[in-house]
């Protein structure tokens, strides 16, 4: 019941704050739901609630620590996807390590997951936050741990992000370390950081710039390209082109943060070439995706309707040039 309640009511609160027409009485081991009859939508809130309750009871059986997010979205769940489970896709591990369980926070994340067992190639498309990059790092992990490939290459382009940096000091290493820190942050997340230089050292685990994989065929690896709306049509091209025996690849990114300065992005490219092909998914993940801090999901939503009406201007003066 503690874990169900969580610290200060906290969880139990948040409950009686999405069915507000619910009265959450607790005694001892035993939660009752109650609600007035007469007010309207009174018996759909309580049959609502009874039916999250249960769904938070099975996680914390499950041995899952809850927090007010997972109440929420499990009511998000509950109402978007009538007949998918809340305790079935928040519950689902992926991996485990470090004493903690890594898990699909959301329907969206959980099908991505899925499409990256199911498939060779998958293709993770959507906004800042929605765990496009861990979730891959961490099958990743998975993988390698399972035996089932022989090591993790994990690539970006080398392009920075709206800025010059010009000229950087240092050896090569120095040079493209920043763009890669992000990778590093994720596995050292994932594996404990005295372990993570020992397999880069024995090439388990290799963390280059997309550059390095020209002229190779990466057999029994798993593959990610992150930050993939920075490649060219040609660099995409030679990317999904190094695809080897018994591997499997993963190409993140965010169509809407292109950082080339003049080129076509070949991930945007890419969804209209291959998307008829068998055994590559795009797994497209959205604002409702995000496991960040609840603005970032209404700062896509913002920019997102920003740009659809920034285009549909652009469109009709475009018309209204051609036709006068």
């Amino acid at each position: 019941m503690v874990r169900l309640l969580g610290a200060q009511d906290r969880l139990l609160t948040n409950l009686e704050r999405q069915y507000p027409l619910v009265d959450v009485h607790v005694r001892g081991n035993e939660i009752r739901l109650t609600a007035q009859t007469d007010e309207p939508h009174a018996e759909e809130q309580l049959a609502a609630a009874r039916s999250l309750v249960k769904e938070l009871l099975a996680m914390v059986r499950n041995g899952q620590d809850l927090t007010p997010r997972d109440v929420d979205e499990s009511k998000f769940i509950q109402d978007a996807h009538p007949h998918t489970s809340p305790s079935a896709v928040l519950g689902e591990d992926i991996l485990s390590t470090r004493g903690k369980t890594l898990r699909p926070k959301t329907v969206g994340q959980q099908e991505y997951v899925r499409a990256i067992e199911d498939h060779t190639i998958t293709f993770g498309i959507g906004p800042a936050g929605t765990g496009k990059t861990y979730l891959a790092m961490a099958k990743a992990v998975q993988a390698l741990q399972r035996k089932e490939v022989e090591r993790i290459i994990l690539t970006r382009p080398a392009v920075e992000a709206g800025e010059r940096l010009g000229f950087l000091p240092g050896t090569l290493t120095d040079k493209i370390d920043p763009y890669l820190r992000p990778l590093f942050d994720a596995l050292n997340e994932m594996l404990d950081p005295e372990v993570v230089p020992k397999l880069m050292a024995l090439g388990t685990i290799e963390v280059a710039p997309l550059a390095y994989m020209r002229g190779r065929t990466l057999n029994n690896s798993f593959i990610i390209l992150d930050e993939a709306q920075n490649t060219t049509p040609e660099q995409m091209k030679m990317f999904l082109t190094r695809l080897g025996f018994d591997s499997k690849m993963v190409i993140t990114g965010d169509i809407t943060q292109v950082d080339l300065p003049a080129a076509a992005s070949g991930l945007r490219l890419v969804t209209g070439i291959l998307s008829e092909i068998e055994d590559i998914h795009f797994a497209r993940l959205t604002s409702a995706d995000v496991v960040r801090h609840s603005l970032v999901g209404r700062i896509v939503d913002a920019y997102s309707e920003y740009d659809e009406k920034s285009l549909a201007a652009r469109q009709r003066r475009e018309t209204k040039e051609r036709s006068s």
